[in-house]
């Protein structure tokens, strides 16, 4: 497994866009909310609250039998 230390996680995050730091807040907030059961006082943003409300509804997509083969070769 690969150590990462906060200082290799603020560099990178230092040479992100704008709109690439509001998804990786978010996805730390909702790693952070599983971990400990707190909830963030800030909304997660609206295009994360879509991911995460319509992964149920892909995973019906995802996980038909005509999907793995399709992707078989990739």
């Amino acid at each position: 497994m690969q150590v990462v230390t906060i200082p290799d996680i603020v560099e990178r995050l230092q040479r992100l866009p704008p709109d690439k730091l509001v998804v990786v807040y978010d996805f730390v907030s909702y790693l952070f909310e599983r971990e400990t059961g707190q909830v963030f006082t800030q909304k997660l943003s609206e295009a994360f609250q879509t991911m995460l409300a319509s992964e149920s509804i892909l995973k019906r997509d995802w996980e038909r039998p005509e999907e793995d083969i399709a992707w078989v070769n990739l």
